[in-house]
C-alpha cells in the first residue's frame, strides 16, 4: 500500500477524503495552492449543495491544514456525513 493510500484511509468521511485527495492530486500534477483550493471547494459543494461557498472555504481550509500542512491523521470537525 502507498504512502498516499495510508494516509488517506484515516479519513472516515467520504467528502473529506474526495477533497483531501483532489487536491494532493491536483498540487502533484502542477496546480498552483490557490486553484486546488477553488477547485476543492467546488468539490465539497457537490457532496453538500447545502454548504455556502463561506462553509465550504472554512471546512476545505481546515482540512488541507490538517491533513496536507501538518500531517496530522487524526479525525477533523466537520459535516456530518460518512
Amino acid at each position: 500500500m502507498g504512502q498516499l493510500a495510508i494516509e488517506t484511509s484515516v479519513i472516515a468521511r467520504r467528502c473529506e477524503r474526495a477533497v483531501v485527495t483532489a487536491y494532493r492530486e491536483l498540487r502533484d500534477t502542477g496546480n498552483d495552492d490557490l486553484s486546488a483550493f477553488r477547485a476543492c471547494t467546488t468539490l465539497y459543494r457537490v457532496h453538500h449543495p447545502e454548504s455556502s461557498v463561506q462553509e465550504a472555504r472554512r471546512l476545505v481550509a481546515e482540512w488541507i491544514d490538517h491533513h496536507v500542512i501538518r500531517g496530522d491523521t487524526g479525525p477533523t470537525d466537520g459535516c456530518d456525513c460518512d
